[in-house]
């Protein structure tokens, strides 16, 4: 039982080397937090081809012209209201597509779910203009 102090000095030391290895992992979980949260404009502005192809799919075909292009008039995040944080619908950007092609064209309403749940183009029927 001599070994006593011993004992006890290596019982500090692993205390020691617990707290160390508490703060690493909180230091790497904050910068991992910080790091890992994208504003809402990068959101929007990732999202962006995916609207900008969902419309250009539907223009195609509602233009009956396989070389229509897109391109997007407006962007913005969609705010919606949260009346309970743990029942919180997904953050969605809307997006205004222009489509145009074979002396035609169209504006469509796009809506996107962040989380890379798909992209639609809202509206049943739109009004198509001729050039």
């Amino acid at each position: 039982m001599r070994d006593n102090g011993l004992m006890t000095e290596v019982c500090v030391q692993a205390e020691e080397g617990s707290m160390k290895t508490t703060r690493v992992f909180g230091a790497v979980a904050l910068a991992a937090i910080f790091c890992g949260c994208q504003s809402q404009q990068q959101v929007v502005d990732e999202m962006q081809a995916d609207a900008s192809q969902v419309a250009k799919q539907r223009g195609k075909f509602e233009l009956n012209c396989p070389t229509a292009t897109a391109s997007v008039l407006s962007k913005e995040m969609i705010q919606s209201e949260i009346m309970n944080p743990r029942w919180a619908p997904p953050q969605r950007a809307e997006y205004t597509v222009g489509v145009a092609g074979c002396n035609k064209r169209a504006t469509y309403l796009v809506i996107c779910a962040e989380g890379g749940t798909g992209c639609v183009a809202g509206g049943a029927q739109n009004q198509i203009q001729s050039n």
